[in-house]
């Protein structure tokens, strides 16, 4: 992609600039709201902002259990000794 000229505009007390769709579009960002800014050897740099770990989880875990994929694969067993166990 070629270099573009981008204006600085006021914001409040703040000052801002707007990215254009189709920069957002090659980077994957067109419906973020969030963004990494970093400032590395005198430049400003924007990244997507990591992903969590565990980011999707809950709506697969949600999808299996619809389809009642989400028993236990192991029945349940007790310790016998957990009795004598002193916490």
């Amino acid at each position: 992609m070629q270099a573009i000229t981008l204006t600085i505009r006021a914001i409040g007390n703040s000052k801002g600039i707007v990215l254009p769709k189709p920069v957002l579009a090659q980077i994957g960002l067109e419906g973020a709201s969030n963004l990494c800014l970093t400032v590395e050897q005198g430049a400003i740099v924007l990244r997507k902002p990591a992903r969590s770990a565990r980011a999707g989880w809950a709506k697969a875990a949600e999808a299996i259990a619809v389809q009642g994929d989400d028993g236990l694969l192991l029945d349940e067993f007790g310790n016998q000794d957990d009795a004598e166990l002193r916490w």
